[in-house]
């Protein structure tokens, strides 16, 4: 079990596949990206199997959400989905993306056993997309969406940052795309987690801003916090079901408190917060040839000493070193 201080249990793993991305989005990296991590620092597919393994039959995992950068850059994704897929007892499998490679790997990772995806689009419009992302791939993602429903890897949900002056006003008809296309939306408040640190709280669309601005066009219900459990979205039942739609309002309405996470880097870190400062090596400790037992006492002292909050409200607060294409959503 990996379970800290303040009582909370890690039962969700998030696995950092590669940092790199195809896409250069405004609030996650510079136009010329980033250096990014040398292959001999990443992890080997045998290596994150492992540490899935083991983080599922010793430590407690129930679920493992595959993520980036971009993880659909991975070579070896379908055959790590499958091996996965295998282990007893078997975990929940999810994948953050943002959708380009999806046509082509849809029906395989099913097939592979995963259950479902998380897509990234923030926009409607192929000219704000090119705005947004410096890639003129609105049309890609669209389709691996297509591809992603059309192979049963439901609920497909689709994951959108609001910008101001860029997409602000787009919430209303995001919503309606989705309903209408039977996607999962999740609006997600712009975290400081960008490579060059422009992020500023003031003048960010807020889950309040989000919220208003559907109300114009939609009738939402709150669901009770029992629905709620320990997900990061607060979800709203849209005009009387069975459609909803959520905000992870992670800056303003932060859910530390219930969080179930623990992180695992592409080089082989554990992060017990997207916003941590500290990480804890695992991948010294594979390549020394230490026991599972010693790598499992290493993952539960870090998990240990998870922080009460991510301290985003403090006036100190300092940004992480690392982007969010290096760590993973």
């Amino acid at each position: 079990m990996l379970i800290d201080t303040y009582g909370r249990v890690a039962t969700d793993l998030r696995v950092s596949l590669t940092d790199r991305c195809n896409l250069r989005c405004t609030y996650c990296m510079p136009e010329e990206g980033l250096q990014w991590l040398a292959k001999p620092d990443l992890l080997t597919d045998d290596e994150i199997v492992r540490l899935i393994d083991l983080a599922v039959t010793r430590l407690g995992i129930t679920e493992v959400r595959f993520t980036g950068g971009e993880p659909l850059l991975r070579p070896g994704l379908v055959g790590m989905v499958e091996r996965v897929a295998a282990l007893e007892p078997r975990p929940q499998m999810s994948l953050t993306t943002n959708g380009i490679g999806l046509k082509r790997t849809a029906a395989a990772l099913k097939a592979a056993g995963l259950d479902r995806v998380n897509v990234s689009l923030d926009t409607l419009r192929p000219d704000v997309f090119k705005t947004l992302t410096r890639r003129d791939r609105h049309k890609d993602v669209i389709e691996g969406l297509e591809a992603a429903r059309a192979a049963g890897l439901t609920p497909v949900k689709v994951n959108s940052v609001l910008m101001p002056g860029l997409n602000d006003d787009e919430a209303p008809d995001l919503l309606a795309w989705a309903v209408e296309n039977d996607y999962e939306l999740r609006f997600i408040e712009q975290m400081p987690l960008d490579a060059q640190h422009g992020w500023k709280r003031d003048g960010m669309v807020t889950a309040g801003d989000i919220l208003t601005s559907l109300r114009t066009r939609f009738e939402l219900t709150e669901e009770g916090s029992d629905e709620r459990g320990s997900a990061p979205a607060e979800r709203w039942v849209v005009d009387g079901g069975p459609h909803r739609v959520g905000v992870i309002a992670s800056v303003t309405r932060p859910f530390c408190s219930a969080c179930d996470r623990t992180r695992l880097t592409a080089d082989g870190q554990v992060r017990t917060c997207l916003f941590a400062q500290e990480e804890t090596d695992l991948r010294a400790a594979l390549r020394s040839d230490a026991p599972d037992e010693e790598i499992a006492r290493i993952w539960r002292l870090a998990m240990w000493g998870k922080k009460a909050g991510a301290g985003l409200d403090d006036p100190s607060f300092v940004q992480p070193d690392r982007p969010m294409s290096a760590i993973g959503g």
